[in-house]
This record gives C-alpha cells, sequence and structure tokens, in this order.
C-alpha cells in the first residue's frame, strides 16, 4: 500500500484548522472527500516543498500549490466529493466560485493584509509571532507584497498601496483628504461587493444544511475556507464580520462543519484564552519549548557570525604577553558551534 501524500499547511488559531483561506479550501475538502493525507501543520512556508503553503506532496514526488490544482489532484485519485452532483449543480458550484473569487477574495484580501488597523494589529503580529526567528522580522511584510500584488491583479489596479504606506504618503502630501478618500472608496467598494456575494450565498443556502444536499461539495469547500477566517478572527475593523454574523443561515453552516469535521479545533478554541493548545501530532514547528529554541537559534547565528568575522579577518585577537596581566585570561578562545537546524 502506498504512503500517503503530505499535505503542508498553516496552523491553525481562532478554533480554525488553518489560519489561511487556501489551506481551509483545501482541508475542508480532504475531510468532505475522505483523502486519507498526512497532514502537516507548519508556521514556516521555508519548510514546505514549495515555499508556500498550502503544498501538496503527492506519491509520484509532485508539488501541487493551487487549491483547484490538489482538488483535481484528489479526485483523480478517487477522492471526489462532487461525485453525486448532477450537471446543472456542478456548472452552479463553478459559477459561485467564480463568484467568490472575483468579489468576496478581494475583500478578503484587503481586510486582512491592506486595511491598517487590521494589518498591524492582527495579521502581521500573528505571523511574526508564529514564525521562527528571523523569518518573523521580514517574512510578513513579504507576504503583504505578494498578496498587494494579488489583488492588484484581481482588481486590475496597479495604483493600490499597502496600509501603512498610504498613510506614510498621506501625511507627507498636501491633498491628504483627497487620497483618504480615494482609499475610503476602494474599502467601500470590495466590501460593498463581498457583502453581496454572502447575501446571494445565503439565499442559495437558505435552510440547507450544505449547498446540494445532505452532503458537502466543494462549494462548501470553497465557502468555509472563504468565510470562516471571517467569521473567527479578531479583526479589529469587523465590518464584514459584521455582516456576515446578521446571516445567520452562513453563520451556522461554518460552525457546523467546524463540529463535524474539525472538532479537535472548535474544542482548543474555548480554552485558548487560558492555555495554549497543545501541538498536533503533523506539526513539527512546534515543541514544549519554543522560547529556548529560538534563544538557541540566536546563540548559533551569532557564533557563526563570529566565526565568519574571524576567517575573514573583520575582526582580530591579539596576544598579550601573560606577564602584562595581572590575571591569567578566563577565555582563551572561541570556538564554532556545531550547525543546529533552525526553527
Amino acid at each position: 500500500m502506498a504512503a500517503p501524500e503530505e499535505l503542508f499547511c498553516w496552523e491553525g488559531d481562532w478554533g480554525l484548522p488553518s489560519v489561511s483561506t487556501d489551506c481551509l479550501v483545501v482541508l475542508a475538502y480532504a475531510q468532505f472527500a475522505g483523502a486519507p493525507l498526512k497532514l502537516r501543520k507548519i508556521s514556516n512556508p521555508w519548510r514546505s516543498p514549495s515555499g508556500t503553503l498550502p503544498a501538496l506532496r503527492t506519491n509520484q514526488k509532485e508539488t501541487l500549490s493551487r487549491p483547484s490544482d490538489i482538488i483535481i489532484h484528489l479526485r483523480k485519485q478517487k477522492y471526489n466529493a462532487d461525485y453525486d452532483l448532477s450537471a446543472k449543480e456542478g456548472a452552479d458550484s463553478l459559477a459561485f466560485i467564480s463568484l467568490m473569487e472575483e468579489r468576496l477574495k478581494p475583500a478578503l484580501i484587503y481586510a486582512f493584509w491592506v486595511e491598517p488597523k487590521n494589518y498591524v494589529d492582527l495579521t502581521r503580529r500573528w505571523y511574526a509571532d508564529h514564525m521562527p526567528f528571523p523569518l518573523n522580522f521580514f517574512l510578513p511584510g513579504r507576504m503583504q507584497g505578494a498578496q498587494l500584488e494579488k489583488l492588484r491583479l484581481l482588481r486590475g489596479d496597479e495604483s493600490l498601496e499597502a496600509g501603512e504606506e498610504v498613510e506614510k504618503e498621506v501625511r507627507k502630501e498636501e491633498g491628504k483628504e483627497v487620497r483618504m478618500e480615494e482609499g475610503e472608496e476602494v474599502e467601500k467598494e470590495l466590501y460593498r461587493d463581498a457583502t453581496e456575494c454572502m447575501d446571494l450565498l445565503s439565499q442559495r443556502l437558505g435552510s440547507h444544511k450544505f449547498f446540494f444536499g445532505d452532503s458537502p461539495s466543494s462549494l462548501d469547500a470553497y465557502v468555509f475556507g472563504h468565510l470562516a477566517p471571517i467569521l473567527k478572527s479578531k479583526l479589529p475593523n469587523g465590518k464584514l464580520q459584521q455582516h456576515l454574523k446578521s446571516l445567520d443561515n452562513l453563520t451556522n453552516f461554518c460552525t457546523n462543519i467546524l463540529l463535524l469535521y474539525f472538532p479537535r479545533d472548535g474544542r482548543a478554541e474555548s480554552s485558548s484564552q487560558k492555555t495554549p493548545a497543545p501541538p498536533e501530532s503533523g506539526d513539527f514547528d512546534h515543541v514544549p519549548n519554543k522560547r529556548r529554541k529560538q534563544l538557541m537559534s540566536v546563540l548559533v547565528a551569532l557564533g557563526a557570525m563570529l566565526s565568519y568575522a574571524l576567517l575573514t579577518g573583520m575582526v582580530s585577537i591579539q596576544h598579550v604577553h601573560q606577564e602584562a596581566l595581572e590575571e591569567p585570561p578566563e577565555l582563551q578562545g572561541i570556538g564554532s558551534p556545531e550547525e543546529e537546524e533552525g526553527d
């Protein structure tokens, strides 16, 4: 029997199995289809075979990163959550997924990665706290740049800037009010499209448990992956969250999927306020003594830098005669620490 394929995803928080929309889509679909994947929840994308998350490493040593590609691959392996859908239902599913990509996803990117207060107080802080040193100093900023570029492509607007950059530029320019009005207009437009998309999804779901009967499909996975972060995260600017909570059927939809398919994460949310949740079996990035490992990484880095400086002559050690010292020196030399695998 072939070994299970490996799925690398961002780790979870806020009662969710992952904080990433794309990872949630893949995780939900794999659960719905019963795909036996070996799950690797990590907080360092550089430990993924593709350098990004999610990433599926197949038995043929192929790496897939896009959620649609991973879902297609699972279908080819006979793990198909859409097997019972009719042709019309399949067409409706594709139409709603395209609608979310066009209307809901841009607002989601803006809310988490561009809106200044949300990005500074939640998104950047979360990734900086969970990433290993020294990635936590620069990788969140790179990820923001990548998300901003994705938003520009989705909207066809190259003038969009990140929240912090906009604030700095506004303070320097005389046309402050004009720049603020432009930013507010973009936000209103994005949130208007997103709320309209939520309303359409709510109408389509109605009083049903899932979108196409009693069994979840790929559309349910996409809806869950896009709505669950809005519902569960602690966004300071929660305009999208307020509208989502007004739609009871969509709120119950996300809650039911968490209870049915990710019960461990739901329980972890209730106890996260008191004690941190223990690492899962598939998560090889967290250990009980994380602070100690970070300190060791710093010491190893400093040792390597000092060794390099000594070898290249940037720093030299002068020898003095023993009789010129009142006491013998306690430290004779600094050896290079053995190479360790960092976080």
